[in-house]
């Protein structure tokens, strides 16, 4: 293994930028369910702890826009 096969390329850089991207959209989708499932449950929720994973779920959605954005080139017809 050499130097060079460490060095950031733009092949190692997208590759990196879809796994994140993949882990993103699969802990957004977590969180999905998981509110679906605290709101299902009514009344004697924790209200903080839902608050909190709305707010994480709006934070990875913005993150996951962000990366769409660096991984689909704008098209200029």
């Amino acid at each position: 293994m050499s130097a060079l096969d460490n060095m950031p390329t733009p092949a190692n850089d997208q590759n990196r930028l879809r796994l994140n991207y993949n882990a993103l959209r699969d802990e957004h989708e977590r969180l999905d369910r998981d509110i679906a499932a605290m709101e299902e449950q009514g009344h004697g929720i924790d209200r903080l702890a839902l608050q909190r994973m709305k707010k994480r779920k709006l934070q990875l959605k913005d993150k996951i826009n962000e990366l769409q954005r660096w991984l689909v080139p704008d098209i200029i017809a």
